[in-house]
C-alpha cells in the first residue's frame, strides 16, 4: 500500500501543532489546512506554523458553512428548548467533512487532527485486516475526545488519522518542547469557540435581533415560584440563575415552549431511567438491542444501559436512574473503549 498524502488540521495551539510535527516523520507527503469561521479574534500566523513543521499550510475559508451549520444550528436548537453540543456538530460537518473534502481536492487522502481518540482504520492499522472503521477512546482519561467525535461515519473514519491517540497531555507538552514547537496560540480549544465576550444566552438574542420574552417559573406541580428571562437563557438540570427560594435548590426540570413556561424540581426529580435518542450513527455489527455503557454528556462518567433500536431511533433503559438528561446533547454508547454509536437525545 503507498504512502498517503496526508493534510493536517492546524489550529495553531500545542496538540495540532505536535500532531503535524508526528505527520511529517511518519509520512513522505504532508501539507497543512488551517481553516476560518469568522469568529476569531486574532488571526492565525500560519507563516510561524509553515516554518516550524517545513511544509506549506493552506488557509480555507469556511466561514459561510459554519455560520450555517454550526452557529445557526445552535441557535435553532436553543430556540427550540434544547441544548445543543456544537462541537460534535462541528467535528462531523465542518472539521471532517469539508475540511477533509477541500483537503482532498489539494491532493490528501486523508485528514489528522490533533485530537485525543483512537481511530481503527486501515491507515492506523495497515497490517490487519479491517472491513470498517471504528472509533475507541484515547489512552488519557482526561483528554479523551471520542464523545465529540461519535457522530462520524465509518466513510469518515476511513480517512482519519489521529497522532495523539496513545498520547497524554503532558507528553505533548514535554513533546513540543523538546522540539522546540512553540504555539502559535496559547487558548485551549472551546466547545463553544464562537461565543467569546458574552454568554450563549444574549449572543442568541444579538444574532436573532430579538428581546428575551419572560414567563412564570412552575414547580412540578404547576405552582408559579418564579418568573423566567426567556426560555432561550435555560438547560435542564441547571440550578444557577434561577432566583427562586426554596426549602431546597430547584433545578430546571422541563421546558414548555407551548405556555412559555420554565417546570422546576427539586434535585430528587431530576432523575429518569430512560431517555428517546433519534439521529443515531451505528457503528457496529451486533445485534440492536445491546447492553452498553451511554454517556449523556461530555462531563458524564457514563452509566449502564440497555438500547432499543429501531433504525436511527431508540431507547436507552439505564441500569439506574441518571440526573439532567438534556434533549439536544449527544449520547454516546460504548462497550469498553470502543464507540458503538451515537445519537442526540431527544
Amino acid at each position: 500500500m503507498a504512502s498517503p498524502v496526508v493534510a493536517i488540521a492546524l489550529s495553531g495551539g500545542v496538540d495540532s501543532l505536535v500532531a503535524g510535527f508526528l505527520m511529517k516523520k511518519a509520512y513522505k507527503e504532508v501539507f497543512g489546512v488551517h481553516f476560518t469561521t469568522g469568529y476569531e479574534k486574532t488571526p492565525t500566523n500560519v507563516k510561524a506554523l509553515e516554518n516550524q513543521l517545513g511544509f506549506p499550510v493552506h488557509t480555507i475559508n469556511l466561514t459561510q458553512l459554519f455560520e450555517k451549520q454550526v452557529v445557526q444550528y445552535f441557535i435553532s436548537t436553543y430556540l427550540e428548548g434544547k441544548t445543543p453540543n456544537p462541537c460534535v456538530i462541528c467535528n462531523k460537518q465542518i472539521k471532517f467533512g469539508a475540511l477533509l473534502e477541500k483537503a482532498r481536492t489539494l491532493g490528501a487522502d486523508a485528514i489528522a487532527t490533533g485530537h485525543y481518540a483512537t481511530i481503527v482504520n486501515p491507515l492506523a492499522f495497515p497490517d490487519r485486516k479491517i472491513s470498517k472503521s471504528w472509533l475507541e477512546k484515547g489512552v488519557d482519561p482526561l483528554k479523551d475526545q471520542s464523545y465529540f467525535l461519535s457522530m462520524l461515519s465509518s466513510e469518515q473514519l476511513d480517512r482519519i488519522i489521529l497522532p495523539l491517540a496513545g498520547f497524554t497531555k503532558p507528553q505533548v507538552k514535554m513533546l513540543a518542547k523538546k522540539n522546540n514547537l512553540s504555539p502559535t496560540t496559547s487558548a485551549e480549544s472551546q466547545d463553544i469557540c464562537f461565543i467569546q465576550d458574552t454568554g450563549f444566552s444574549q449572543f442568541i438574542l444579538d444574532k436573532k435581533g430579538i428581546s428575551p420574552t419572560p414567563g412564570p417559573i412552575k414547580d412540578i406541580n404547576g405552582k408559579i415560584v418564579g418568573t423566567h428571562k426567556g426560555l432561550h437563557a435555560y438547560t435542564i438540570g441547571q440550578r444557577r440563575g434561577l432566583n427562586c427560594p426554596a426549602s431546597e435548590p430547584y433545578y430546571v426540570r422541563y421546558i414548555d415552549l407551548s405556555t412559555n413556561t420554565l417546570v422546576v424540581c427539586f434535585k430528587k426529580d431530576l432523575a429518569q431511567t430512560k431517555m428517546q435518542v433519534g439521529n443515531i450513527i451505528w457503528n457496529y455489527s451486533g445485534t440492536h438491542e445491546i447492553s452498553m455503557i451511554s454517556k449523556i454528556r461530555y462531563s458524564h462518567k457514563g452509566a449502564a444501559s440497555r438500547l432499543i433500536c429501531n433504525g436511527a431511533s431508540g431507547q436507552v433503559i439505564f441500569d439506574s436512574p441518571q440526573f439532567a438528561i438534556t434533549p439536544g446533547q449527544a449520547a454516546v454508547f460504548y462497550q469498553g473503549n470502543r464507540v458503538l454509536g451515537a445519537g442526540i437525545i431527544q
